[in-house]
């Protein structure tokens, strides 16, 4: 509805603000219209008849000198388009070339970080030589003609020899100090395309994350002996890089409840932990995955236990955790993490972890790669729990549910946040999770009257940087999130939550997919709900206007739809409490009134937000005059 319209609405006492809104379907681009109007997703929520997606096949060799900092691979690739178009050109993402000077990034960077990027050595297309071209001015995306078009249906072969040299400091992957490293985002691999988008050539700058399609990978790790590599995938004969000795407690700890040392930092600089050829190969498998990573060390301690995620099969995933010995906290880290991978199996999301392990190894990013975590060690325990919670719970959102981060990191980091606030509720109590959630979710935000932090959660989240983009991705629509649940009630939302994840997971969700789903799921129009969470520029402000007898005016001076505890006190000194859904704001989204059981005169009433801060808490009493 356009401005006019709305305004002439208005002047001629016409439609309120709710009835206007209920008129109006959700905001949705035009390209994703298409794909709505083209089969591939259905209004009810659900993928649609016509719907596809491409995938590939992935085959490496890598060979790692850690100490030199170099890196050195062999690919090939089996890409096959499922979509009706015929592609004439492949986007190839290169994300280490955001290591290159004049590289596009949100974030300032020292020398340290600087490299030459990944240098393209052999590229061929069907086992034939291609022409590449230079690789200077190039940073994160290519574009590449081929030399014959790919048909529906069809798949073409790519060959690339590459090297790339890791940064000594970087954010999420390179150098940790001699004999330590982490590597990730280091091949180059197609982009995805997509029935909505089509191809992903957004810039990694850094701060915004990944998109990719769920493809089958096969990857050796050459290193010399006693470094150890720990990834995502399958290890493949372990008995070819392990001695007997730690692999008999390797294999027995993939059934056991207790923590299982499979080597401790001497053991390995005392080379009694991998086989002693002058090369091993570590080879990791995995099939319908959206990335790999690796954590390589000549000295951490390898810790490992397991723990079942499946109760009704009795289906156990491993949990490992690699780090200096010095690390505290990651002493505790297989407790953290096995409680992590049970908690969210069997309460929220509710659906059991779909990998066979998960590896928490020492780094400093905090950030979490499919079956892999690479968290730096804090002295305080229970934030390192909560921290490794977080990027655990992000096995299901995005890698789960193949969602594009880059430009919806709502819809992975927000449920990421929302997830890591219920586990902490019940491990470590309600006011610390509470504590916990308002200092590093919430404050920065309310607190901020910047209009760069009320941006509608629904800015596409590529175009964002800073704390608006913090914001929009972790604490505002966590915050929706959770505002959700307590309005749908537990059995409600998990109903929702649970059907949107069986429906999408191993394809590419898109916001309107997972509010359609919800509202299909849940047997509700919520677009009032999305509407005001999601799209508009809303915020937290909520004042008691009037107390009248036993009726309590509030007014929404934010739009953002917030529950709420309305607190009362009574002359006689009862009190009492009142807790309002987001539903109260549902026909009636700038005012409401709330009735107060009891006869009593009513002595003061002060709003109650909880984790939902209040922009403005100066408004949120009221006193009877004396």
């Amino acid at each position: 509805m356009t401005l006019r319209v709305t305004l002439a609405l208005a002047l001629a006492g016409i439609g309120s603000s709710a009835s206007i809104a209920a008129q109006a379907p959700l905001y949705m681009p035009r390209s994703v219209k298409a794909a709505y109007q083209a089969g591939t997703r259905s209004p009810d929520g659900t993928p649609g008849p016509a719907y596809w997606q491409n995938r590939a096949s992935y085959r490496m060799t890598i060979d790692l000198a850690p100490t030199d900092r170099m890196v050195r691979g062999t690919e090939e690739i089996s890409y096959h388009n499922a979509s009706p178009d015929t592609l004439r050109s492949l986007v190839i993402k290169l994300f280490l070339n955001n290591h290159k000077a004049g590289a596009p990034r949100n974030t300032g960077v020292g020398p340290a970080y600087l490299t030459d990027g990944i240098r393209i050595d052999r590229f061929t297309v069907n086992g034939t030589a291609a022409r590449w071209g230079s690789d200077d001015g190039v940073f994160t995306s290519r574009t590449v003609r081929l030399p014959t078009p790919l048909l529906p249906g069809d798949s073409v072969r790519l060959g690339f020899d590459w090297h790339v040299e890791l940064a000594r400091q970087s954010n999420r992957e390179g150098m940790l100090g001699d004999g330590a490293l982490f590597l990730a985002y280091f091949y180059p691999r197609v982009a995805v395309y997509d029935d909505a988008y089509g191809w992903d050539t957004m810039d990694f700058t850094d701060s915004q994350e990944f998109y990719s399609d769920f493809n089958d990978y096969d990857v050796t790790i050459r290193v010399p002996r006693n470094f150890v590599v720990w990834g995502t995938g399958t290890l493949r004969e372990p008995e070819t890089v392990l001695q007997q000795a730690p692999l008999a407690r390797y294999l027995a700890s993939f059934t056991s409840d207790t923590v299982v040392r499979v080597a401790d930092a001497g053991d390995v600089t005392a080379g009694r932990i991998t086989r002693q050829d002058s090369l091993l190969a570590w080879r990791f498998t995995g099939t319908g995955i959206p990335d790999v990573a690796f954590g390589v060390s000549n000295h951490y301690t390898w810790d490992a236990g397991s723990v079942v995620v499946d109760a009704r099969s009795g289906r156990r995933a491993s949990v490992q955790a690699a780090y200096v010995d010095s690390a505290t906290d990651f002493r505790h880290m297989i407790t953290f993490a096995g409680d992590a991978l049970t908690w969210f199996s069997r309460q929220w999301p509710g659906v059991p972890y779909p990998y066979e392990k998960t590896t928490v190894f020492q780094g400093v990013a905090d950030m979490e790669y499919p079956m892999m975590v690479n968290d730096n060690s804090f002295p305080d325990t229970s934030f390192a729990r909560f921290v490794a919670a977080h990027e655990i719970a992000h096995t299901w959102f995005p890698f789960y549910m193949g969602i594009n981060e880059t430009r919806h990191a709502f819809m992975d980091e927000g449920w990421a946040t929302a997830l890591e606030y219920l586990f902490n509720t019940a491990t470590m109590g309600r006011e610390r999770a509470d504590g916990l959630f308002r200092q590093f979710r919430v404050n920065g935000w309310i607190r901020d009257p910047s209009p760069l932090q009320d941006l509608p959660i629904m800015t596409p989240a590529d175009m964002l940087k800073g704390a608006a983009y913090g914001n929009n991705a972790y604490g505002k629509p966590a915050l929706g999130y959770l505002a959700l649940k307590d309005l749908l009630g537990d059995a409600t939302f998990t109903r929702a939550l649970q059907g949107y994840i069986e429906r999408w997971h191993g394809k590419h969700p898109l916001p309107w997919d997972f509010f359609n789903s919800v509202n299909d799921l849940a047997g509700q129009d919520l677009d009032w709900f999305w509407r005001s969470w999601f799209f508009e520029p809303n915020y937290i402000d909520l004042a008691v206007e009037t107390v009248r007898d036993r009726a309590v005016t509030i007014r929404n001076l934010g739009g953002m739809p917030a529950p709420f505890d309305l607190v009362v006190t009574r002359r006689d000194g009862t009190t009492t409490t009142v807790h309002q859904t987001s539903a109260v704001w549902r026909d009636t989204p700038a005012v409401t009134s709330v009735m107060v059981p009891g006869d009593a005169a009513i002595r003061s009433v002060r709003l109650e937000g909880g984790i939902w801060m209040d922009a403005d808490p100066s408004n949120n009493a009221w006193e009877a005059p004396r």
